[in-house]
C-alpha cells in the first residue's frame, strides 16, 4: 500500500497550483467588487480567455475520454484538480467536459448535444429536485405524457445549478405513474430538452454567490428521440449524476480549507496583542492544529473515494462519507479562521465571510448531512458494506 502521490500526479498538482496562483487568485478582488455591485463574478470573455490558457497548458477535458479530445486523467487526478482550483473562489472550470450521464446519449444525441457541450458551444444543466422533492428524490411529481411521437412535460424543478445559463436541460419526469407509485424509483425517464422547446427559468436569490434557477415546464413538447438512456430508466441516471457530485463536494471543501488555514497561520503571526503575536496564544494554536488534522482526514476520505472509482468499484458509500465529513470539516475550519481574524474576518474586505456563506451550502446540496448519515448507516446495518471493508 503506497500512501503517496505518483510523480505524474505531483506534476499535475504542481502545474494546477501555479495556474491558480498566477491566473486566478489575482482576480479575487475584482470578483468581490463585481459581486458587491451586483455584476457577474467573472465576465464570459474572461472565463474563455482563462480556459484557453489552461488548454494550452494541457488541461482540457480533464476527465473526458480521449476519443472526444479529453485528457482522461482519472478520478484521483480529478480530485486533486478540484482541491487546487477550490483554493480560490474565482468561478473557474476547465473546459472540454460534459455531465457524466450525457455520455449515455446515442450517436445522434452525441452529435447534437455531447460534442457541442465538450467544445464549449452549448451549456447544459441537470434537473431532478422539485419544490416538494429534494432529498427524497422519489417524491418527484413532474410528468411526461406520450402524445404521438412526442412527450408533453409539465411541472417545476428548483435549485438547478446552471439553469439560468443552460441551452438545454437533462430533466427527470414521471412517464409511468403506476410504476412510480409502487416503488418511487421506476417509471421515470430522463429527457434532453432544449430551452427553445419552451421551458422557462427564473433566478433564485441565495445567501451566497450560488444563483440556482427554478425551471417551469408548461406543456413543453419533446420529441421521442430526445429520451436520454432508456425509457423509464431515468432514476438510475439521476443517482449516477448525484453520486459523482457528492465526493467532489468533499474535494472542494479540502481545497478551500487549506487556503483558509494558510490565511489563519499567516495572520496569526502578523497580528499582535499585548506585545505578542496571537500565534503564541494556545487558543489560536489549538484552532490551527484541529483544522490541520481535520483537513488531512477529509483529504484521505476524498482520495479513497476517487481511487475506488478509478478501480471500477462502487464508491457510493465512500462518496457519502467524503461528502458528509468534508462539508462539515469545511464549515468548522472557516468558522475558526473567521474567529482568528476577529472583526476583519467579518468584513467584506477579506474573502472569509464569502467562503463562510458558501461553505454552509456544502452541507445541503447533492444530499444533505441527514441523507448522507442515512445512506451510511443503512449500508452498514443491512450489510451492504462491512466495517473496515475499504483498506
Amino acid at each position: 500500500m503506497y500512501l503517496r502521490l505518483s510523480d505524474e500526479q505531483k506534476m499535475v498538482q504542481k502545474t494546477i497550483r501555479k495556474f491558480v496562483e498566477k491566473e486566478l487568485i489575482p482576480l479575487e478582488n475584482e470578483v468581490l467588487r463585481n459581486e458587491r455591485e451586483g455584476k457577474p463574478s467573472l465576465a464570459p470573455e474572461k472565463l474563455k480567455e482563462l480556459q484557453l490558457k489552461a488548454k494550452e497548458a494541457g488541461f482540457w477535458g480533464i476527465n473526458t475520454p480521449e476519443e472526444y479530445g479529453g485528457a482522461n486523467l482519472g478520478q484521483m487526478m480529478m480530485a486533486l484538480v478540484y482541491m487546487e482550483v477550490s483554493k480560490t473562489f474565482v468561478p473557474f472550470t476547465f473546459g472540454g467536459s460534459a455531465d457524466n450521464i450525457l455520455y449515455y446519449a446515442n450517436a445522434e444525441q452525441k452529435e447534437k448535444y455531447l460534442l457541442p457541450t465538450i467544445n464549449g458551444e452549448k451549456k447544459s444543466c441537470f434537473a431532478m429536485t422539485e419544490p416538494d422533492a429534494g432529498s427524497d428524490t422519489r417524491g418527484i411529481k413532474m410528468t411526461a405524457v406520450k402524445d404521438g411521437n412526442e412527450w408533453v412535460l409539465n411541472g417545476e424543478k428548483t435549485f438547478i445549478t446552471g439553469g439560468n445559463e443552460a441551452d438545454f436541460v437533462m430533466v427527470i419526469a414521471i412517464t409511468d405513474k403506476e410504476k412510480h407509485a409502487k416503488t418511487g424509483r421506476d417509471g421515470v425517464t430522463c429527457f434532453i430538452v432544449d430551452r427553445d422547446m419552451g421551458w422557462k427559468s427564473e433566478y433564485i436569490h441565495t445567501m451566497g454567490d450560488w444563483g440556482p434557477a427554478g425551471l417551469v415546464f408548461d406543456n413543453v413538447r419533446v420529441p421521442e428521440e430526445n429520451i436520454l438512456g432508456e425509457l423509464h430508466g431515468g432514476y438510475k441516471l439521476g443517482l449516477e449524476w448525484i453520486g459523482f457530485a457528492r465526493w467532489i463536494v468533499g474535494a472542494r471543501a479540502v481545497g478551500t480549507a487549506e487556503r483558509l488555514l494558510q490565511m489563519a497561520i499567516d495572520y496569526s503571526q502578523e497580528r499582535y496583542t499585548f506585545g505578542k503575536p496571537i500565534a503564541d496564544r494556545q487558543a489560536i494554536q489549538w484552532k490551527i492544529a484541529d483544522s490541520a488534522v481535520e483537513i488531512e482526514a477529509a483529504k484521505w476520505l476524498v482520495l479513497n473515494a476517487a481511487f475506488t472509482l478509478d478501480q471500477g468499484e462502487d464508491n457510493r458509500h465512500l462518496a457519502s462519507m467524503a461528502k458528509l465529513y468534508g462539508a462539515n470539516m469545511g464549515n468548522r475550519v472557516v468558522d475558526r479562521v473567521l474567529q482568528i481574524h476577529g472583526g476583519m474576518g467579518y468584513t467584506k474586505e477579506l474573502p472569509i465571510e464569502r467562503w463562510y456563506r458558501e461553505a454552509r451550502l456544502w452541507r445541503i446540496y447533492d444530499g444533505t448531512d441527514e441523507i448522507q448519515r442515512l445512506v451510511i448507516s443503512r449500508n452498514l446495518l443491512k450489510g451492504h458494506v462491512k466495517v473496515g471493508q475499504y483498506v
